[in-house]
């Protein structure tokens, strides 16, 4: 059977992870199991496993303006960490990565080879965790890219509309951000088909296929909680001023998946009309999302 070491089991895809893995010999670790820069520790940790996924990050976009050293810590050094205990047992590293490693500034979706370019802190603390597995161990690391995730467990853009739904009549959302909202199980879904293939290094694009802006993908949430999509009002990002740049682009090209011969990722709207009722179970229907008489929004990086 395969062994599987997990980090960040913690979060959101963690969770999901731990779900759909669960026919394996699974190790699933939060921060508090295992810190992901102690080499002796993840050494340890990595020995006796064939695979390793490393979901564990520092996602507070904003604050790692602040915190550069901590987000680099935990987004560069960590991956560096796993991937040298990988190398010494002759392990699969599997790392989850993000969209900020580009500037945001495409009009087409962003193919795996695109060089990177991040215009944040946390995005050049991930750029930097890539660029380690991609020094220390090209021969056994696969690096998969997701954006605009949303799931069961932890915040999310769906939960924060419909809870702001309860208490305003409107809601500004802004329209000049185009991405790929991506539910966190299809993403456990497409690691799984990695752990499963004999892949052992390369770049995968992990987001549900399409577009959208924050503002429609508001509108197609209030559609499915059977709300008036009307009440999402279109603005722009200079209404939500942050520290940290967010991405104007973050559509994702999936071109290796289908060279890989592996399933490619399905539509976003297929995805969330899939996951509505347990990632917002307040509002979902019992005859199903959308039912008729069922019952700072710049998104969560992942």
């Amino acid at each position: 059977m395969t062994r599987i070491l997990l980090t960040g089991a913690g979060g959101m895809l963690g969770h999901d992870l731990h779900s759909i893995l669960h026919e394996y010999d699974l190790t699933a670790t939060t921060r508090a199991d295992l810190d992901i820069t102690d080499q002796d520790a993840v050494d340890r940790a990595v020995a006796d496993c064939d695979v390793v996924i490393n979901a564990a990050a520092y996602t507070r976009v904003d604050q790692a303006e602040t915190e550069p050293e901590e987000a680099l810590r935990i987004n560069a050094e960590g991956p560096a960490t796993l991937a040298r205990a990988c190398a010494t047992h002759q392990a699969r590293l599997i790392h989850v990565s993000t969209d900020y490693v580009f500037d945001g500034s495409a009009t087409t979706p962003y193919p795996e080879d695109t060089a990177r370019n991040p215009q944040s802190v946390y995005g050049r603390t991930k750029a930097a965790g890539e660029e380690a597995l991609e020094e220390i161990y090209p021969e056994g690391s696969l690096i998969i890219r997701t954006a605009w995730l949303y799931g069961t467990h932890g915040k999310h853009f769906p939960g924060t509309m419909l809870e702001l739904s309860k208490t305003h009549d409107t809601l500004s959302v802004v329209t000049d951000q185009v991405g790929q909202p991506t539910w966190s199980r299809d993403l456990a879904r497409m690691i799984k088909r990695l752990v499963d293939s004999d892949i052992h290094s390369g770049v995968f694009h992990g987001t549900n296929s399409g577009r959208t802006n924050w503002c429609d993908f508001a509108k197609e949430v209030f559609r499915l909680a059977g709300l008036d999509p009307e009440r999402i009002q279109p603005t722009t990002s200079d209404a939500f001023v942050r520290p940290a740049p967010r991405p104007a682009w973050s559509v994702l090209g999936h071109d290796a998946w289908g060279v890989a011969g592996l399933e490619t990722p399905r539509p976003w709207q297929d995805a969330l009309a899939e996951a509505f009722p347990t990632v917002c179970p307040d509002f979902a229907h019992p005859d199903g999302p959308g039912a008729p008489g069922s019952a700072d929004p710049t998104g969560v990086a992942p």
